[in-house]
């Protein structure tokens, strides 16, 4: 009986130690609150050939296709800091474009810069797909985080030491009524004032099959339209930039699935 009372008091002060140093840490004259958060994150491993077979190719610099997506990401950086915006939504016109694809192998391009703090936030919430591809067994919920019940450290995973990857695990039937409430719009918030992201990636459905994306356009600095060649049309891409522009700054367009590729510089 005497080594189990041994055993709890001796967990209570290695609990109460640690507790100790965290508030030490955030009184700490130019400590930020965020660096207690990120700690906090449940740390996350990569299948690097689950993530190569499913087209994610921004973890290391062995795929031809890797600088296309540092450039972009170098272009939306240099406009994000001009313009001072912090987020940014990804969607296309209709499924299967590849905006997910897009958001991941920028999120891990991101990641690459090492003083670049990014977040990704699946919010296709009818067909979740982020943690499928990562390979997340049991992603939480987002609508419980986007309702406030499930906290940051509940549902984001870290990945590395400065990205933060929010998958889902359900459907959410009525999501565009939870996209567009007062709760949702708090919890975003909540996200940007503890994790303080340089950038901050929303995975978004397509805008052309539900009204999700227009319902959660206000919470965003800015958009990226993602098409797929060969099954786009323009005018399903007019009818998205002219809707988008509307409502927010658009980046541009990006086209996905383009066969021809020619290697003018021997690279």
């Amino acid at each position: 009986m005497e080594s189990i009372q041994s055993t709890i008091e001796k967990m209570e002060r290695e609990i109460a130690l640690v507790a100790f140093r965290e508030d030490r840490v955030s009184n700490l004259p130019g400590a930020q609150p965020s660096e207690l958060v990120w700690r906090r994150l449940a740390s996350a491993s990569l299948d690097k050939k689950r993530a190569a077979q499913r087209r994610i190719v921004t973890l290391d610099r062995l795929e031809g296709a890797t600088f296309r997506f540092d450039i972009l990401r170098t272009k939306i950086l240099r406009t994000l800091r001009q313009k001072n915006w912090t987020s940014i939504a990804i969607t296309s016109p209709t499924p299967g474009c590849g905006k997910t694809l897009l958001a991941l192998n920028l999120a891990f391009s991101f990641a690459n810069l090492k003083e670049c703090r990014t977040a990704l936030v699946d919010l296709d919430l009818r067909r979740p797909q982020v943690g499928n591809v990562l390979g997340i067994e049991k992603p939480s919920s987002m609508e419980g985080f986007l309702k406030g019940d499930n906290s940051i450290e509940e549902v984001f995973l870290r990945y590395g030491e400065n990205l933060a990857v929010g998958a889902n695990a359900c459907v959410v039937p009525y999501a565009a009524e939870l996209l567009q409430s007062s709760e949702a719009a708090t919890a975003i918030k909540n996200l940007k004032d503890k994790l303080r992201p340089n950038v901050l990636i929303f995975d978004l459905p397509p805008m052309l099959v539900n009204d999700d994306v227009l319902a959660f356009l206000p919470n965003v600095d800015c958009v990226i339209l993602v098409a797929a060649a060969e099954s786009s049309t323009f005018n399903e891409v007019d009818i998205c930039e002219r809707s988008l522009s509307q409502q927010t700054d658009v980046l541009g367009v990006v086209l996905n699935k383009c066969h021809f590729s020619p290697e003018e510089f021997g690279y």
